[in-house]
């Protein structure tokens, strides 16, 4: 038994030294992890509201805070550790060969959320818009963290990953409120130029939905091999693009009908050449 006293006082001396040593570290270490994990869910739900404010959709600021959340306490535990006399070096390299790790399995997902935030953010498109993106068209009925959804005119659903939309050209038929209507108009070479004019010009201002503050466009654009063809371009509400279209190109054609001007169909001369006998 004297023998394990006499083992022991060495530390039983020392055991004020210590503790107060580590008595110290281990407040330091409760403080830092403390402190720190105040600050980061301070700063955490501060972007959160940010994010909402601007209009995000509330997934997506809550899987972003989220992220940024424990990204940071990550952070601070390493923080604390070191404070206690441990070795973080190992440990950082071991959390980032594992974060490395999953970011190169979840690479697809990762990148259509990035997608998806910013097409949240900048707004490129909106649901309700008719679009041309990621290789479909269609109407936006619903923008998720990771695919966008398009209903296309004949009532098909198509869904589109994030990425693929910002990875391409985005053509946005709804983002304006007005666009231009282009028509080509073919007549014959014996028809009256001035006459087919003044026809297009007639059916542009008697129609109420061209807008009337926009030029029209009138005027000859080739001498086709079968027709004189004319460009013939309105301005309107983006609402009424197809209605216009359909309808005006129905009223040119009973219009030039009723004026006698021809609307030719394509054509060939066909010459024959006959050899004398010799």
């Amino acid at each position: 038994m004297n023998d394990i006293m006499k083992d022991l006082q060495p530390l039983i001396d020392k055991s004020p030294e210590l503790v107060v040593t580590y008595g110290m570290k281990l407040i330091a270490a409760l403080a830092v992890y403390l402190i720190g994990k105040w600050v980061v869910s301070t700063l955490a739900n501060v972007m959160q509201r940010t994010i909402v404010a601007r209009g995000v959709d509330a997934t997506v600021a809550s899987f972003t805070k989220n992220i940024v959340y424990y990204a940071l306490i990550t952070m601070v535990v390493i923080a604390a550790l070191g404070q206690l006399g441990v070795k973080t070096a190992s440990f950082i390299a071991v959390v980032g060969a594992a974060g490395l790790a999953v970011g190169f399995a979840l690479q697809g997902s990762l990148s259509n959320f990035a997608s998806g935030v910013l097409i949240i953010l900048f707004r490129p498109l909106q649901i309700g818009d008719y679009v041309e993106a990621g290789g479909a068209s269609g109407t936006v009925t619903e923008i998720s963290i990771f695919q966008t959804i398009l209903k296309t005119p004949d009532n098909k659903t198509v869904v589109v990953s994030n990425s693929a939309i910002t990875g391409g050209n985005i053509v946005n038929y709804s983002k304006e409120a007005t666009r231009r209507v282009d028509f080509t108009v073919g007549v014959s070479y014996g028809a009256d130029i001035k006459q087919v004019k003044d026809v297009l010009k007639k059916l542009a201002e008697a129609d109420e939905r061209v807008l009337k503050d926009k030029d029209v466009v009138i005027g000859v654009s080739e001498l086709a091999d079968s027709s004189v063809n004319f460009v013939f371009r309105v301005w309107v509400e983006s609402a009424n693009y197809w209605p216009i279209y359909f309808d005006l190109n129905e009223k040119i054609k009973l219009t030039f009908d009723e004026q006698g001007i021809e609307i030719p169909f394509p054509q060939m001369d066909v010459h024959v050449s006959k050899e004398s006998a010799a």
